[in-house]
């Protein structure tokens, strides 16, 4: 049996996101499969290497800026991203959202 490595329960669920990798000007659209307050995972047949720095915007009703990292790196499949650095503001709306995420799947189990 395996340890949960996360910090954050993780969510799936699809929003919209557009990865800056660093120094280019050029988004690369997707959207997440699951998503924490600490990072997501985003399907892309091109992912960035693991240690990758990036930029997201992460659309929900605002648009939130995270810098992170790529952690995972799976060929044809996605990266697992670690959101290092979000404004405070930009963390409690990512909290707000996963927490009505998470009352919507309560709701929806009973």
């Amino acid at each position: 049996m395996s340890a949960e490595r996360r910090a954050h329960p993780r969510f799936k669920v699809s929003v919209p996101v557009d990865i800056y990798p660093e120094d280019s000007e050029t988004p690369i659209h997707g959207s997440t499969s699951d998503l924490s307050l600490g990072g997501c995972y985003v399907e892309s047949l091109f992912p960035f290497p693991a240690g990758t720095p990036l930029e997201l915007k992460l659309q929900l009703d605002d648009t939130l800026l995270i810098l992170g990292k790529a952690v995972t790196c799976d060929p044809q499949v996605g990266n697992g991203i670690s959101f290092d650095r979000m404004l405070p503001e930009d963390r409690n709306h990512l909290r707000a959202f996963l927490e009505s995420v998470a009352n919507e799947a309560g709701a929806a189990a009973q």
